[in-house]
């Protein structure tokens, strides 16, 4: 019996972790005739996603994480190389305050965007990719982001595109901005510890098998936190600015090589 660990938040629960776990649960039910028997446990702790990391590397507590990846995520952990949100995850559009919708135009340039001071978190991969691109980033724990920016802070917040209507569904004083994207390639793995030979076969036999069978791809498109995003977004009618990711590994570049693996729809 496989037993598969990861950390949760019990004081700020994250609905959008359940794609993962639904995705979690389909590799594992797909490996059962090999691999035998699993149980998902959670373990309740409140830590921010590098301290996870750190924990997962000392194979303290928890078996499996997923989060975007970096090359220095890559050296210290083992990535299942299988980008788990098709690489959704590098759109970007903004939560802002309602009364600087004005300010955000087709007509605005990249050059004026990075002057314009924006929100992320302290230990998020985005925010090294931002400020590389010369962004004017504005760092904070991820879960006072959002009061930050309604406290001026910061006049954006960038989310991906299955991200922000969930955040701020019970905040009536911020809403998702209208014009502009971002993209930038940013590929969400899971990660275990490098000795866990087991769990890395189990997972990479199973996200290849649900690839090759088209199974992930129906996944993917029908779960409940994707389905309808990509047409709510409007991404064709938004101007969208093209900045490079200077933490991929060339292993990840490569991935882009595999059709199968990335969004179509763009």
């Amino acid at each position: 019996m496989d037993v598969v660990r990861y950390v949760y938040s019990k004081n700020y629960p994250d609905p959008k972790e359940k794609y993962f776990l639904d995705l979690l649960e389909l590799v594992l039910q797909n490996t059962q005739k090999e691999f035998g028997g699993y149980t998902i446990q959670p373990i309740a702790m409140e830590m921010a996603q590098e301290r996870t990391s750190i924990m997962l590397e000392r194979e303290e507590y928890v078996d499996l994480m997923w989060r975007m990846t970096t090359a220095d995520l890559e050296q210290r952990l083992q990535a299942i190389y299988v980008p788990l949100l098709k690489g959704l995850m590098g759109y970007r559009i903004f939560i802002i305050r309602p009364e600087n919708q004005k300010y955000f135009t087709k007509d605005m340039t990249l050059e004026n965007l990075k002057l314009v001071p924006l929100g992320q978190g302290y230990d998020w991969p985005d925010s090294e990719i931002l400020k590389a691109n010369n962004f004017k980033v504005t760092l904070g724990h991820s879960n006072n982001l959002l009061k930050m920016l309604q406290k001026k802070r910061f006049d954006y917040f960038p989310r991906a595109l299955h991200e922000p209507w969930i955040e701020i569904a019970h905040i009536k004083n911020l809403v998702v901005e209208k014009n502009i994207a971002l993209k930038y390639f940013a590929p969400i793995y899971f990660f275990v510890n490098k000795k866990n030979i087991r769990l890395t076969n189990r997972l990479r036999k199973g996200l290849t098998n649900l690839v090759n069978s088209g199974e992930f791809e129906q996944f993917f498109h029908h779960h409940k936190l994707i389905s309808g995003v990509i047409d709510r977004a409007k991404l064709h009618d938004r101007k969208v600015f093209d900045l490079t990711n200077p933490l991929i590994s060339d292993y990840t570049q490569k991935l882009l090589n595999d059709k199968r693996l990335w969004m179509t729809e763009f």
